[in-house]
């Protein structure tokens, strides 16, 4: 589940793991994570691949998606 770099990454990219919805979006540079459709708040990272590690890690953990 790995995004690989082209020379124009998409601002938009999504998946399921492990049966839950996980996003991520460029913003101005910073990439945005949502988990089961659900904005993280306070959470953006530098590269999308960072972004999708931390989704997946996240699911392994067991974590619920937050509400806020």
């Amino acid at each position: 589940m790995e995004m690989h770099q082209t020379s124009h990454e998409p601002e938009f990219w999504s998946d399921v793991y492990e049966g839950r919805s996980i996003a991520i979006f460029n913003y101005h540079g910073c990439w945005h994570v949502y988990l089961d459709h659900v904005l993280q708040h306070n959470i953006v990272f530098a590269t999308a691949d960072r972004a999708i590690v931390w989704l997946t890690e996240r699911i392994d953990q067991g974590v619920p998606s937050r509400l806020n």
